[in-house]
Order: C-alpha cells, then structure tokens, then sequence
C-alpha cells in the first residue's frame, strides 16, 4: 500500500491548501482505485475539506474559530488549566477536537474524487509559525 509523509511550513493561524501534493501522490502511486486516508501527525492542528475559490472562505473560517475558541488569556477562558505552551495552545487542542485529524476521500480514474470547489487544508490552531507532518495513505 503505498504511503508518504509530506511537510508543511504554517506562518501562523490559518488553512493551507494542500490538494495540489495529494493529488499528485496518487498520480504517481498509479493506483486507478481506492481510498486516500489524510492524516495530520499533531494535536493543535486539524484537516479539512473547505471550499478553495473563494478565500474569504479561509478567513471566514479562520475568524469564526477564533471568536468560538478565543486565547486562554481571554477573560472568557479563565477556566483553562493547561497554559504553560501559551495562550494559544490549549485553544488550538479544543479546536483540533472540534474538527478532524483524519480524512478519508474516495479515488477513482487515478484522481481523488474531490468536488469542483473542494480543496483539502490544514488548519493551523498555533500563532507561531510550525511545520507539520500529514501522512497520506492509499489503500486498494
């Protein structure tokens, strides 16, 4: 079954669209038919399937995570034990809880079957710039 790890680079909070490398694993696997299993090896991160023609879409989103999860040194978060990463660590854990850290999309004619404005992101929780490992597997 073939599998990758590829790397991403965050400049801070926010979705990075990362279609484009996990089409392009399929492709090379020569693999007709299957099922791609997107994972993201980090607890203050997340996967989503979003729209990718509008990025309004990525900011909408990104904002409305923030206001539903603010920082822990939000006067509203005060109940928030676990503060010794920053203020944005443990906000960033609830988030990833809130979304998903793994995705499976079907493949078909050697291409995932991703609709016409649906790109695959990662959703950076963290302030601070990271790099972030995503496992892509393909099963028959």
């Amino acid at each position: 079954m073939p599998q990758t790890i590829i790397s991403l680079s965050t400049r801070g909070s926010g979705l990075y669209e990362f279609t484009g490398e996990a089409a392009a694993f399929v492709r090379r696997t020569g693999v007709e038919e299957g099922l791609l299993t997107v994972f993201v090896r980090h607890t203050s991160c997340s996967l989503l399937i979003q729209e990718n023609a509008d990025p309004d879409v990525k900011r909408d989103l990104d904002r409305f995570f923030k206001r539903l999860v603010p920082r822990s040194d939000d006067p509203s978060m005060g109940w928030i034990v676990h503060t010794a990463e920053g203020p944005d660590d443990m906000p960033a854990h609830i988030k990833a809880a809130l979304t998903q850290v793994s995705i499976g999309i079907p493949v078909a004619d050697g291409r995932p079957m991703l609709g016409t404005w649906q790109g695959l992101y990662l959703f950076e929780h963290r302030d601070r710039p990271h790099r972030r490992e995503i496992v892509l597997h393909l099963g028959g």
